[in-house]
């Protein structure tokens, strides 16, 4: 009985966040793992993965680095016989493991996902050169090194922007009031 609690509780959890009424209609037929681009590099596939939040293995699922490899493709979601958004499942355990503090280690998403919030709440837009160099300062200095020719490259194409373009104080406003309902609505900022 006390299995069946924690399991139902982890699911209902996972129901609760916008994109995670899925988990309850998987079928486990696979179609989804084999769709994936990366499934090869996850340590636990998208079908495994909806199995085993099922069998409340929350911990497992949460410290998994799953549903940060996943490319947001929606290969999975257009050919899921149950119409399972399987993308925004995975967005929906991204936003519980970093409320639980149990995102992977590896990973640099959810501190990218931070400065992105950040940078737009404080400035309402977003400097693609100031953005990604304080990701870089806050993750791994040593990374902007490596990327300086990336970064070259862009800029010599007109696709990166030095300067920000500034929203104006109504809408800079409208913008971070968007922001306060997505994180009330389950989003983690």
């Amino acid at each position: 009985m006390v299995s069946n609690l924690k399991t139902s509780s982890f699911v209902d959890e996972i129901s609760a966040i916008p994109g995670g009424e899925g988990v309850r209609n998987c079928i486990q037929c696979g179609t989804c793992t084999a769709s994936c681009p990366n499934a090869d590099k996850m340590d636990h596939t998208p079908s495994e993965l909806i199995a085993m939040a099922r069998a409340g293995m929350k911990n497992e699922v949460l410290s998994s680095n799953a549903m940060w490899y996943c490319l947001s493709c929606y290969l999975c979601t257009v050919r899921c016989p149950r119409g399972i958004k399987q993308t925004d499942l995975m967005h929906a355990l991204e936003c519980l493991a970093v409320r639980e503090g149990l995102s992977h280690g590896r990973t640099l998403t959810p501190a990218m996902y931070r400065s992105f919030n950040d940078f737009v709440y404080s400035l309402g837009s977003l400097p693609e050169m100031g953005f990604m160099t304080w990701f870089y300062m806050l993750t791994n200095p040593l990374r902007a090194i490596r990327m300086l020719p990336v970064a070259i490259r862009l800029f010599r194409h007109g696709r990166l922007n030095v300067k920000a373009r500034r929203l104006t104080p109504q809408g800079t406003d409208q913008l971070r009031a968007i922001l306060d309902k997505a994180e009330s609505l389950g989003g983690v900022s």
